[in-house]
């Protein structure tokens, strides 16, 4: 009997309680640009990396490569993290496996060879 004349006292003082707004109708939008962005963006790039890493890990001598500065050459060892080039006659370099930008492969011919 108290609480019903309590509860009849609050709703004249006070109308009905104040609506919250709903935390996930606000962040719903949010997560969904995230799921987007994420589905056609960050996925397939991983992809890709996972694909170039493994195809550097697998380099051979006699594999032909285009580094990330544009320089053309052929393997010619392959170390733990570096790779000799041969990139003309009596010219090797050596470089970072990281540098590798595009196997070529060791049948493909370049123009001008």
């Amino acid at each position: 009997m108290i609480f019903g004349a309590l509860t009849s006292l609050a709703l004249q003082a006070g109308g009905a309680p104040a609506a919250r707004p709903n935390m996930l109708g606000a962040l719903l939008p949010f997560v969904l640009v995230f799921v987007i962005f994420y589905l056609l963006i960050i996925m397939p790039q991983r992809k890709k990396q996972k694909k170039h890493i493994e195809l550097v890990e697998n380099l051979k001598p006699g594999d032909r490569v285009i580094t990330t500065a544009g320089i053309f050459g052929t393997v010619m060892g392959v170390q733990k993290d570096l790779i000799e080039l041969k990139i003309a006659s009596n010219t090797n370099i050596k470089i970072t496996k990281s540098a590798v930008g595009v196997i070529r492969g060791a049948t493909d011919r370049l123009e001008g060879e």
